[in-house]
């Protein structure tokens, strides 16, 4: 994180620790995995607010210290998102007007600087950053348990006062989208709890809400990382009252209860404007809830922080800056492909090129991209949007899924008169791209000429920052390990840093990730790109042999691969790998 001999040596100079030391920290660190300062502090060898003196003078950037008591305002709090937080041990601390002040124990992080740049820019803000103690950082994100004990208690009291209803649901008056004025006892705690329960989804970074009637009981689910957890369970007196509530919010028909509905709606939660997609569906119990959140600080990456590393990066932002062709990226519903493809256009929405996307649906509005929402209900389909883009001029095309041949051909053809075209697909992996196209109808001599990239992804749980541990694999991992890397290209090989006994990472769950040993996902990619041997292998019939053999050739590195790294790397646990790749 920081140029550790410059900061080793300003230590020396200032007699705060003595040479035989300093060479001492650093082998340490280089066998630990760690950042230098981390030891240090760690070990406490230098008073934490010397330090922070010390790296203050060294960055030119002030050092804030906070009272016992100081208490940080929620809304500004959560503009940084927790886990991120916790990982690049930084925190908003004062909003005063359009500029955000955040404190960071380590102020010269790449990973945080790109992390909080991404944060204030999605938020059209600008940044004042100050150095902060450690023991100061800890104490501050306790405060972000604040609004968990809000909601317990807020659960518990609403519990208590509809316990003694019978199932046979109450009559509850349908009040405005905001506001409890005019609203009677009963209906407030509705408002109230339905609003805790978004800003407690938005807060622990749930992609989804399941609210689901059962037969003694109204169950609600978060789906966070990607897996489903029960957050708590209401009396089922109330479940019509809340459907009511959800579909009021999203325009929904307040009186259809036979047919599944859809819609949506938008709300300002910690600064920030979610946005809710709704889905009703009928049950034999009642109408089931889903909710789907769109938090735009947790929904849109860089390419840095998908988990693109290596040759992946640098394939990717080489190919993503030719003027024409398509790039592919594949993988199955829930990997990220739209995350992926968003991030990308980030990178190339710039004033000389126009950007145009067919989406179903938008999932975040981009500034300075012309985003259109294609409804096969009345016959705009991904086929009819992709002949009227050509009559507006564009440069870079997204077409979110190619589903048919028609839209398949469609996109071949913009590819070839001078355009680049982003898109996805269902295959399981990278070369299955190339004969699911064929499979569509496209002629193989169009495809080398079209194509340029293709990509495969998968989504995995990181393992948690704070209690993750690093310990020696077992033999059966060592073998499984060894087995992996012996596959990897020549190349990637000879960049190995790891060696046997091959040490991974395990996370036995803290209060940071609420004992699941889990924070936040990240992806696993295989990238292949258009060559001139790939070319003559569709030209000539290609085979499953052929086309992995190529990829071979051209150092292409697997999904499982790709995960194996991440392992070593501590970033994922090997279980998660071996679960996700195995069947490919």
């Amino acid at each position: 994180m920081i140029q550790e001999e410059l900061f080793l040596s300003t230590l020396i100079q200032k007699g705060l620790i003595k040479q035989n030391e300093a060479s001492n920290l650093l082998q340490e660190a280089k066998n630990l995995e760690k950042n230098v300062e981390e030891i240090i502090n760690e070990r406490q060898l230098v008073e934490e607010k010397i330090l922070a003196q010390t790296k203050g003078e060294l960055f030119n950037l002030p050092v804030k210290q906070f009272s016992k008591d100081e208490i940080i305002p929620q809304s500004v709090l959560n503009l940084i998102p927790e886990d991120t937080a916790r990982h690049h041990s930084m925190v908003a601390f004062n909003k005063d007007n359009n500029i955000l002040e955040v404190g960071m124990v380590y102020p010269s992080n790449i990973k945080a600087q790109e992390a909080l740049k991404f944060i204030v820019s999605r938020l059209n803000l600008e940044m004042r950053v100050f150095i902060i103690l450690p023991s100061d950082l800890k104490s501050i994100l306790t405060q972000y348990q604040t609004f968990a004990r809000e909601f317990k208690a807020l659960v518990e009291d609403f519990q208590k006062r509809f316990a003694g209803i019978p199932k046979k649901t109450p009559t509850f008056k349908l009040i405005d989208l905001e506001s409890t004025a005019g609203a009677v006892a009963e209906e407030a705690p509705i408002i109230r709890l339905f609003a805790s329960i978004l800003k407690f989804a938005v807060r622990s970074r749930a992609s989804d809400i399941h609210i689901e009637p059962e037969r003694n009981k109204l169950r609600v689910r978060l789906r966070i990382d990607g897996n489903l957890t029960t957050t708590l369970t209401l009396p089922f007196a109330v479940h019509s009252a809340i459907v009511s509530r959800v579909k009021i919010m999203a325009n929904l028909k307040i009186d259809e209860t036979r047919l599944p509905q859809d819609g949506r709606f938008f709300s300002v939660i910690d600064e920030k404007e979610i946005d809710f997609r709704i889905s009703t569906f009928p049950t034999a119990l009642g109408e089931k809830i889903a909710i789907r959140i769109l938090d735009p600080t947790v929904g849109l990456k860089s390419i840095h922080e998908l988990g693109l590393e290596g040759r992946n990066l640098e394939v990717l932002e080489t190919e993503i800056l030719k003027p024409y062709g398509m790039i592919l990226i594949t993988g199955p519903t829930g990997s990220g492909k739209t995350t992926t493809l968003y991030a990308i256009m980030q990178v190339l929405n710039q004033d000389r090129v126009n950007i145009i996307s067919l989406e179903d649906p938008v999932e975040y509005t981009m500034e300075g991209i012309n985003q259109s929402q294609v409804l096969p209900e009345i016959g705009y389909t991904f086929a009819r949007g992709l002949r009227h883009i050509v009559r507006q001029d564009p440069d870079i095309i997204m077409v979110g899924e190619i589903r048919d041949a028609e839209t398949a051909e469609l996109a071949t053809h913009s590819a070839l008169t001078g355009h680049l075209v982003l898109s996805t697909l269902h295959t399981n992996n990278a070369i299955g791209v190339i004969p699911r196209l064929l499979d569509l109808g496209m002629d193989a001599y169009l495809l080398p000429s079209s194509l340029n990239l293709m990509i495969a992804q998968r989504l995995t749980r990181r393992l948690c920052p704070e209690c993750k541990k690093r310990v020696l694999a077992t033999e059966k991992e060592q073998q499984i390990i060894d087995e992996v890397l012996a596959s990897l290209p020549k190349e990637a090989k000879e960049k190995l840093p790891y060696q046997k006994p091959y040490h991974i990472y395990k996370a036995k769950g803290c209060d940071t990730c609420n004992y699941k040993g889990y924070l936040g996902r990240v992806g696993i990619f295989e990238i292949m790109k258009m060559t001139f041997e790939l070319e003559q292998i569709i030209l000539s019939q290609p085979s499953q042999e052929k086309l992995f053999a190529e990829a071979k050739r051209q150092g292409m590195i697997t999904l499982q691969q790709d995960g194996i790294l991440k392992v070593l790397e501590g970033i994922v646990s090997l279980g998660e790998i071996l679960t996700i790749t195995t069947k490919n």
